[in-house]
């Protein structure tokens, strides 16, 4: 049986007002993605993306989302992303544009890469923090990020750990 392989593209969606984010879902998203695939590669391009594409995660509260495609053709999604100006919801025009953020093999690897750039954001907004309860929340947060992150390590640490202790 033939593997079929995947490529994860972990994308921001960037809105001028953040209140719009929680209008999208997944579905307008990836109709946005498709048309801008279509309108920059034509025919080609387009059935080349529709065959396994699809949204696997929007986060509406934080425009984070991961798209799913063919290995073969994640040059052509990549390249047609730029090209994204609005997202039509309920036949509502909500401008924005995607950022590529980076892209994966795995929906792991998309999730590793995520904790690392939230939490280098969380330290590019602590010297921008207003007073002192605000530099507190964020400490708060990015220690949660790497205490979140180092017990994941340690839990596959144990359990790589006690696989070669059965054996």
């Amino acid at each position: 049986m033939v593997r079929v392989k995947s490529r994860y593209l972990l994308c921001e969606v960037n809105v001028s007002d953040r209140s719009h984010l929680l209008l999208l879902d997944d579905r307008s998203v990836g109709a946005a993605v498709k048309d801008a695939v279509a309108r920059t590669h034509g025919d080609y391009g387009a059935a080349l993306c529709s065959v396994r594409f699809c949204v696997k995660y929007l986060n509406a509260h934080t425009g984070i989302v991961f798209l799913r495609f063919p290995k073969r053709c994640y040059k052509l999604l990549w390249s047609a992303l730029p090209f994204i100006t609005s997202v039509e919801m309920r036949g509502q025009k909500i401008p924005c544009f995607l950022n590529c953020l980076h892209v994966g093999g795995t929906i792991r690897t998309c999730q590793k890469f995520l904790i690392r750039y939230n939490t280098q954001q969380l330290h590019r907004m602590l010297p921008k923090c207003k007073n002192e309860e605000e530099k507190q929340q964020v400490r708060r947060s990015i220690l949660n990020c790497s205490q979140a992150w180092g017990n994941k390590e340690e839990l596959e640490g144990e359990g790589e750990s006690g696989e070669d202790e059965e054996e």
